[in-house]
């Protein structure tokens, strides 16, 4: 396995097309470490830190657009289009990243992915603005034990919850504390991130994956986002909350490999 010496740490294993992974928000590219026994005999799989995340430097963020310009330069060697498997606020990177350079996106894989994660006009089934910005004000306070208590949301209401969980807390922190001045910009671009107008607009191809038991994107959210986009197929899991791809690897690689192969 290689790195680059970029400002997004991209680590880059296995042989085949290529594929992305990008995480959510306050994570790292190392919670993918469980799917990559599976993937990279068939693929050339790059996993890439998030701005401000993991071993990632910070960026000035502006909105969404600057990450998914991050990620487009840092993947930049990378020959051909590729499969991006979002989670989370990294789907919406990758949405964006399909919207401004869509000869390099092949394919989309949006897990527990939203277009919008607060409450707007016509898209109840988010977080209430009052909730996210309470959830900046412990982050500033307390982060670790914030970030702590946001992965108990993650899981809840999973099957085999405890055992994700205790994967989630015992990999957090493997990369080096997140930088707090990029969560809170992070943060603010979730809150102010809405991709809806934008979603008829998208060529690739997209599944949209979601655990049936998700409270923080209810399914409801992912079904919507699959309707909007025209080239895209719903999956849920059965029994996963948040991270299907940690509390249900299998049914999730089952999902996953015969969209990337079709």
């Amino acid at each position: 396995m290689n790195a680059r010496a970029t400002t997004v740490h991209v680590e880059s294993s296995g042989a085949g097309p290529p594929l992305l992974l990008l995480h959510g928000f306050g994570m790292h590219g190392g919670l993918f470490s469980a799917l990559l026994p599976a993937l990279t005999p068939r693929f050339r799989v790059h996993v890439a830190d998030l701005p401000g995340h993991g071993r990632s430097a910070p960026v000035a963020m502006g909105d969404i657009a600057t990450l998914a310009a991050a990620i487009d330069e840092a993947t930049a060697a990378v020959e051909g289009p590729l499969v991006v498997v979002g989670w989370s606020l990294g789907g919406q990177v990758a949405l964006q990243w399909a919207l401004d350079r869509p000869w390099r996106v092949r394919k989309l894989v949006l897990v527990a992915t939203t277009p919008s994660f607060v409450i707007r006009a016509g898209w109840p089934g988010a977080l209430a603005p009052e909730a996210l910005a309470r959830f900046g004000d412990e982050l500033a306070v307390a982060y670790r034990l914030t970030l702590m208590r946001f992965l108990t949301l993650q899981v809840q209401g999973s099957d085999d919850g405890r055992r994700t969980l205790a994967q989630l807390r015992a990999s957090l922190f493997d990369r080096g504390d997140p930088s707090r001045e990029a969560l809170a910009a992070t943060l603010a671009l979730l809150r102010d991130t809405d991709l809806r107008a934008a979603l008829p607009r998208i060529a690739a191809a997209a599944l949209v994956v979601a655990g049936d038991r998700d409270t923080l994107v209810p399914i409801a959210a992912t079904r919507a986002l699959a309707s909007a986009l025209p080239r895209a197929t719903h999956a849920a899991i059965r029994g996963a909350a948040h991270a299907p791809f940690l509390s249900h690897p299998a049914a999730f690689l089952d999902a996953l490999e015969p969209f990337i192969d079709g």
